[in-house]
């Protein structure tokens, strides 16, 4: 078999660690897009149910009071950090995603796994940039305050009770973006040559 001239090497690195990166980059950010959806479809905006049956909290539980399903928007990020100041967060939100392409295409493109922990932050990035542009359409229901007003949060399901602390309500996204950062944190770890081999 020929053997490819070096030179073809890195393209071809390149086209294959960019190729994994999109793959898992719409995966990620279609899962994410299609639960949001479902969710809000099944259990109504936040707060829908208590206008009529105020005892109702809308949760739908897979374990009883420790997993379950819930409806709540973010219009912040992290733990609700920066709530209201969507012009700053969608800012942040395409510095960090022109920041990840670059290095994909500079850098990252020399290790698959490292490209696709890179898809995973940009699918969790762009799932929640989607909803803080207001792209899913939803507009405030007749009883809230700022009724008939669109949207600009991140539509959060997924419920987790800490004892009787309930973990702020997340979404798919969020969790790309964390166990991503995980990921990165072991790649890194890894990677990294040992004390004895620095010396």
């Amino acid at each position: 078999m020929e053997k490819l001239p070096s030179a073809a090497v890195p393209r071809f690195s390149r086209v294959r660690a960019a190729s994994l990166f999109i793959i898992v980059a719409l995966i990620g950010l279609a899962a994410d897009l299609h639960t949001k959806n479902q969710a809000f479809l099944a259990l109504g905006m936040p707060g829908m149910y208590r206008q009529t049956e105020p005892e109702l909290k809308a949760v739908y539980w897979i374990w009883p009071n420790v997993f379950g399903f819930q409806t709540a928007l973010n219009p912040g990020a992290l733990f609700g950090i920066a709530a209201g100041q969507k012009l700053f967060l969608v800012i942040v939100s395409l510095i960090f995603l022109t920041g990840i392409i670059l290095y994909l295409f500079y850098a990252a493109w020399r290790s698959l796994f490292l490209s696709a922990i890179l898809g995973m932050i940009a699918a969790g990035i762009c799932g929640n940039l989607y909803d803080r542009l207001g792209l899913h359409g939803l507009i405030y229901p007749e009883w809230h305050p700022e009724a008939g007003e669109p949207i600009y949060a991140v539509r959060d399901w997924i419920l987790c009770m800490i004892g009787t602390f309930p973990w702020p309500n997340f979404n798919i996204a969020d969790s790309l973006l964390v166990c991503s950062v995980i990921l990165l944190l072991i790649y890194t770890w890894i990677t990294s040559p040992s004390s004895e081999e620095k010396n």
